[in-house]
């Protein structure tokens, strides 16, 4: 039965008008209905009655601020003497950062796949916080814990449950989280992938510069017994920058527009960081690591498949994932994930291209596209870099 397991912001959410939906038992709001329109999905396979409301969703986080509930995220706390050791082997990227830095990093297999993809926090010295997707904290949990060494000093526990986490996303984020804290957002004190403490309104929370959507903001993650007084202080604040509150479905729709990949859709146990285009997310030259032996022997190979993102020609039709990726009219792959790129103005959609042949650039570059939508054939353009903000200007502002 639902509600089963509720940010401390249910209530809140539904008054401002949140349709939910449930994954891993968690209400997330999906879209923001306007007043009078029906608190309920119409099903299609067209544009469904929640596209013009995730639209403005959309458009708010791209040209203002808006506020996503993300505390459904997974949150791991590993802690202890070994801590940084046994997480440098578990992890393909080098996690030994200074505290207060995030790093973007893969959980990989023997065979170079992808276990799971998350962001590493360095609390201190002894303490590293991982982020991870809602549906993977158990899974990620147990594959940490089964990978440790025999007597390692370290504990893995699950702290979901005890910190609600608000994105605040926008160019407009800085000048909104700047009236509710007196410590400098600036990007000199505070740069891209950092995280603080800061206090914000009457509380003290960890506010770390990341995104999935691709814009300038803030993740915060405030203690549950502060969580409705943080979100009261954010929205009354938020009256002059125009805080819009935004659901899953505009969260999905921008990080498409960035190409940002999502373990389950582009990243899976068969997938190596070579063909997810994620290898810039390995070190190398840390030491070892669990699935470096098997990325030393296809370094420099030349690769058969990799991701590629898609946006139609044709305004019009929309994509769910699924769909046949054709090149000079034969097939290639599909997509893995799909949405609408309301900022690009055109369906988005995210697949893999095969070629034994391999699927360097000028292969890429050379074909004609096409991607299959009910039988029809629909032109699309292929890019290797996301088309929106390719140098993270915006992201880095």
């Amino acid at each position: 039965g639902r509600p089963l397991r509720c940010s401390p912001l249910y209530e809140r959410l539904k008054d401002k008008r949140a349709c939910f939906g449930s994954k891993m038992g968690w209400e997330r709001p999906l879209w923001y209905a306007r007043e009078g329109q029906p608190l309920a999905m119409d099903y299609s396979f067209g544009r469904q009655n929640w596209f013009e409301n995730a639209a403005r969703e959309h458009r708010a986080t791209r040209e203002g601020v808006a506020f996503f509930d993300q505390t459904s995220f997974g949150k791991l706390l590993v802690q202890g003497r070994d801590a940084e050791a046994e997480l440098q082997r578990i992890c393909a990227n080098n996690v030994a950062a200074a505290p207060g830095a995030c790093v973007y990093t893969g959980l990989l297999n023997a065979r170079g796949g992808y276990e799971s993809d998350l962001t590493v926090t360095r609390l201190d010295e002894e303490r590293f916080m991982l982020v991870t997707g809602s549906a993977e904290v158990i899974r990620d949990r147990d594959w940490i814990t089964r990978n440790l060494s025999e007597g390692a000093h370290v504990t893995v526990s699950d702290i979901t449950n005890s910190l609600a986490v608000f994105g605040v996303m926008g160019p407009k984020s800085r000048e909104l989280l700047s009236k509710l804290t007196p410590d400098d957002l600036s990007s000199d004190a505070f740069p891209f992938a950092a995280s603080k403490e800061i206090s914000l309104g009457h509380a003290q929370v960890r506010a770390s510069r990341m995104t999935y959507v691709g814009e300038l903001g803030w993740e915060l993650y405030v203690p549950v017994e502060f969580a409705a007084g943080v979100y009261d202080a954010l929205v009354e604040a938020g009256d002059d920058p125009g805080l819009v509150h935004a659901g899953y479905y505009a969260m999905e729709s921008l990080r498409l527009e960035k190409a940002y990949r999502a373990w389950g859709h582009e990243l899976s146990p068969d997938d190596t960081p070579f063909e997810a285009g994620l290898s810039f997310a390995v070190d190398f030259g840390k030491g070892g690591f669990i699935g470096r032996e098997a990325l030393l022997k296809l370094k420099g190979k030349p690769r058969t498949r990799r991701v590629v993102m898609f946006v139609l020609d044709d305004p019009e039709p929309v994509l769910w994932g699924g769909e046949l990726i054709l090149r000079d009219g034969k097939p290639v792959g599909d997509l893995k994930s799909a949405g609408y790129g309301h900022t690009l103005g055109a369906a988005v959609g995210l697949g893999y291209v095969a070629n034994e042949g391999g699927v360097g650039r000028a292969f890429i570059e050379s074909g004609t596209y096409e991607i299959d939508i009910a039988g029809e054939l629909v032109p699309a353009k292929a890019h290797l870099r996301t088309p929106y903000d390719p140098k993270l200007e915006r992201v880095k502002a």
